[in-house]
């Protein structure tokens, strides 16, 4: 018999979406292993004719589907959907896509639930057992000399000091610590659309409720859509794009669901002008955010915002689908102040030629790389280079690059090889991340997924 004694000290800490710390206490964990293996004399074969099996149970026809547990409340909003009770058992009968699936609870009734809702009921499975929007949970370890630590490498001399330093670096979490769970933990994820293939959304289920800004395409208002889900509804102005076009790439744009993505839940297209829904977003336009509160940052917190967009940009690489317009203006932040990337493929629908052109002040030449500006080619690495302007917005706190140039003078000096300065608080390590993106050839950029690692990198090692 052998015998492992450990001495931890346990306090959950949340991680996702949300963070906290209970008190701590020390607890012993024994494991016994055993060593002996008995002996026992073979069966004698029997010469008796085998029954026959039993009859199928009901529950049989089941046994090979896969079980799930609720991570949040669902309120079915139509007659194909099905309700979902946090931690309440249900069986999946069919996956219709990534993003829907058909589910039957314990009375019997079926319908449609959103995949990301759910968690296979597992007994490795901790989201199954103690989820609370999207909540892992860790031990907090205390080693020989008094120091603190989830992972061996990463040593702090109190609790909150640990939490402190993971809330701005993953380092060996699934992702960084987010926001006291008490605040957040129970919001719920955006769905893929209302529904299963939903994407037309009836006018009259939208009460507008107040303007929250003008943009681009015109007024952006703070909505509810039947009186259920907070919404925001871009009205678009009549002549400003190609509605057909941009319709049935709606269709498309729906299926892209991220959480680091604002998610498009529908169009309104039964009268004009045009409506759009999409995911409503708490604290606004990201250059707006980092504007108001310039001087607050840190460095850790900075990166943090890369690293969601990011993470956006790179799932909208491995779907094949290039943003065209990305800037710190085209991102939102949320409650939980994560931030998600807004208003992509528009930009490739609007009609208007000053935006277009690349002789126009609306065109976004300061963000735009030279095979853009040069011969309007757009790619995944057309959206590095932009990525790269908008890490420089992040870390300078929401200035305009190339502040006291027009445009042309901008187009002649990228030409000539100048690139943006490096910030003040962004580190060289940083600032490199930034000059990668900005090579003059495509090729010579990294992807998404290259600077997505490099990032958590940095952000792991300081």
């Amino acid at each position: 018999m052998f015998l492992l004694s450990v001495h931890i000290v346990r306090s959950v800490v949340c991680c996702c979406c949300c963070w906290c710390w209970c008190s701590v206490q020390k607890r012993l964990v024994i494991y016994f292993l055993s060593s002996h293996t008995h002996k026992r004399p073979l069966p004698h074969k029997s010469t008796r004719k085998p029954l026959p099996p039993l009859p199928a149970s009901d529950t049989e026809e089941y046994e090979d589907k896969i079980r799930v547990i609720a991570l949040y409340d669902f309120f079915a909003k139509g007659p194909s959907d099905l309700t979902l009770r946090k931690a309440e058992e249900y069986i999946i009968l069919e996956k219709l896509d990534i993003h829907w699936w058909k589910a039957r609870d314990q009375n019997g009734n079926e319908g449609l639930i959103p995949s990301n809702y759910v968690t296979e009921n597992r007994r490795t499975n901790l989201e199954a057992y103690d989820h609370a929007g999207g909540t892992r949970h860790y031990l907090i370890k205390k080693n020989d000399t008094g120091q603190y630590y989830v992972a061996e490498k990463h040593l702090f001399v109190s609790v909150p000091e640990l939490i402190q330093y993971h809330q701005h670096n993953g380092a060996g979490l699934i992702t960084r610590l987010r926001y006291p769970i008490g605040l957040m933990g129970s919001c719920a994820p955006a769905t893929a659309g209302f529904s299963y293939e939903k994407w037309e959304i009836n006018p009259s289920d939208l009460i507008f409720m107040k303007e929250l800004g003008r943009g681009q395409f015109g007024v952006v208002q703070l909505g509810k859509w039947r009186a259920l889900v907070k919404v925001a509804i871009k009205t678009i102005r009549e002549g400003i794009m190609s509605e057909d076009d941009f319709i049935e790439e709606a269709k498309l744009m729906m299926k892209l669901s991220h959480p680091k993505l604002a998610q498009l839940y529908g169009v309104c297209i039964q009268h004009k002008p045009l409506y759009i829904v999409t995911e409503f977003m708490e604290n606004g336009c990201l250059l707006n955010y980092l504007r108001q509160r310039q001087g607050t940052f840190n460095k850790e917190m900075l990166l943090s915002i890369c690293q969601d967009v990011c993470e956006g940009m790179a799932h909208l690489e491995k779907n094949q689908f290039i943003h065209r317009d990305l800037a710190a203006r085209n991102c939102l932040v949320n409650a939980g102040h994560i931030v998600k990337i807004s208003d992509f493929g528009m930009a490739r629908y609007v009609l208007d030629d000053e935006y277009i052109g690349s002789s126009g002040t609306k065109f976004p030449v300061k963000w735009s790389s030279p095979e853009v500006f040069h011969f309007n080619k757009y790619s995944s690495k057309s959206d590095v280079w932009s990525f790269g302007v908008l890490m420089w917005e992040v870390f300078t706190e929401g200035k305009m690059p190339f502040e006291n140039k027009s445009n042309s003078e901008v187009v002649h000096e990228i030409s000539e090889g100048c690139r943006l300065y490096q910030p003040h608080m962004a580190p060289l390590t940083v600032y490199n991340v930034m000059y990668s993106c900005w090579h003059e050839k495509p090729e010579g950029r990294p992807a998404f997924s290259e600077l997505l690692q490099t990032l958590t990198d940095i952000a792991e090692t300081g």
